[in-house]
């Protein structure tokens, strides 16, 4: 187990992380993992107004095969997935999603 599903198990286990679901659009069974969760604000329009940013990270491991534009639900919200990205040496990745 690399050290990042480490970090990710024991963050799961102190309670930090929020339960994840995706059906595959490809007719695959679903998966539930925990994920990292954020959705901070960011500024936009000079200042002018606010905009969430939803965001979920998890280790590369888990949800082989998500892709831009699935759908995911965590915490009984819909999310669509934007874009996906690798962090670092690729052993995390990050999940840009949009609420629908």
């Amino acid at each position: 187990m690399s050290l990042v599903a480490q970090i990710y198990e024991s963050a799961a286990n102190a309670g930090l992380l929020k339960e994840c679901r995706w059906q595959p659009s490809d007719g695959s069974p679903p998966q539930t993992h925990q994920v990292g969760f954020a959705a901070p604000d960011e500024t936009l329009l000079d200042g002018l107004t606010l905009s969430t940013e939803y965001v979920m990270s998890y280790p590369d491991t888990v949800f082989a095969g998500l892709g831009a534009r699935e759908a995911v639900e965590i915490g009984g919200t819909t999310f669509q997935v934007r874009d996906i990205r690798a962090v670092g040496d690729g052993s995390e990745i990050r999940a840009k999603l949009t609420r629908l």
